[in-house]
């Protein structure tokens, strides 16, 4: 099975400039079987195919739900939930890494690293932590070994990530632009159709392959050295958004559990799943 697990549409992430419905067109043109949305701190592109398009377009087409979370310590992480589970805690960046570690652990999720070996701030090898806490690694549940918006460079890095500590890679476009979707992609050695299906073949640690080409057309490509200006405006919107973020999970936690899910129960296996 092919998938796209690094996508975001503009439905859920304000820098895409990519409908699903478009996303998922050009995915099926590509020979693509599934994607997994991982919109940055949020759901709101999984909630457009759950409540606008499913059951009404692309019946053939696995669409998955993930989210890109900012941490406030390690850069961009991908997490993924079990099918009927998404907690409203992520989709308020800032929490720092080992807590979210253990926050989608305990609730029956895994994650990995987004781009680990590329800029600053964003990749988990650039941040602060790495650097700390390089073993904190051995906790990832995989790791992206292949982004199509960046280097050779740094997807080689990752590679080595990835062989080094013996975790499953992933592939995504991360594509933001039309002419980037599909561009990297992952191979499972067996169909899935939801989350929970997902994050069993990811656990199981065969078979997997990732790959595709670089897209090199990006924002930071175009930029040059002046992109070391965005990086830099990252920082400071990671770090105020963190100090916003945390007074919203205070207030949130007060008024209602951040840790429920925003969607009933579906599934009967659940509780087990959370008390693990």
């Amino acid at each position: 099975m092919k998938l796209d697990m690094h996508c975001h549409v503009k439905e859920g992430s304000i820098d895409s400039k990519v409908s699903l419905d478009e996303y998922i067109t050009k995915l099926k043109e590509e020979g693509f079987d599934g994607m997994l949305i991982t919109d940055h701190d949020t759901y709101n592109g999984y909630r457009h195919w759950k409540n606008t398009m499913k059951g009404k377009a692309h019946e053939d087409f696995v669409v998955l739900k993930g989210i890109e979370y900012d941490t406030a310590d390690a850069g961009h992480i991908i997490c993924i939930m079990p099918e009927g589970v998404r907690m409203r805690l992520l989709e308020l960046r800032g929490l720092p890494v080992q807590i979210l570690i253990d926050f989608v652990h305990r609730h029956g999720g895994i994650l990995g690293p987004a781009h680990p070996c590329g800029e600053k701030y964003l990749s988990f090898t650039n941040t602060k932590k790495y650097f700390k806490s390089p073993e904190i690694i051995k906790r990832f549940d995989f790791i992206e070994a292949f982004n199509a918006c960046e280097s050779a460079e740094s997807n080689e890095g990752a590679r080595k990530l990835t062989k080094k500590y013996q975790k499953v890679g992933i592939g995504g476009s991360d594509s933001h632009r039309p002419d980037c979707i599909g561009k990297g992609y992952t191979i499972l050695p067996e169909y899935v159709t939801c989350e929970t299906e997902l994050i069993s073949v990811i656990r199981n640690k065969t078979g997997i392959e990732a790959g595709g080409t670089i897209y090199g057309k990006t924002a930071k490509d175009k930029m040059g050295k002046m992109n070391k200006i965005l990086t830099y405006s990252f920082w400071f919107y990671n770090k105020g958004g963190e100090l916003l973020k945390r007074h919203s999970r205070k207030i949130k936690g007060q008024s209602e559990n951040p840790m429920d899910p925003i969607d009933p129960i579906e599934i009967p296996y659940l509780e087990e799943i959370q008390q693990r």
